[in-house]
């Protein structure tokens, strides 16, 4: 399967409406799926790329810090 054929399986897969996205109907479900994709794609690349978005990688090591019951 090429990259070509992969893209268009995953448009083709996303541009079935979300229940949400029926409701309201869509002109053009593949060109919304593909915009969607797209920035989906954008964002797994460049973490940085969602506006007031930070993502954290950490542990829950790293984030607890560990208390000593009282005795």
């Amino acid at each position: 399967m090429t990259d070509e054929q992969s893209d268009q399986d995953r448009v083709e897969s996303r541009a079935h409406l979300l229940p949400e996205e029926a409701a309201v109907g869509s002109d053009d479900p593949e060109a919304q799926a593909e915009a969607i994709l797209a920035e989906s794609d954008i964002r797994a690349t460049d973490q940085n790329a969602a506006p007031d978005t930070v993502l954290e990688r950490r542990t829950s090591d790293q984030t607890v810090v560990a208390v000593e019951p009282p005795d």
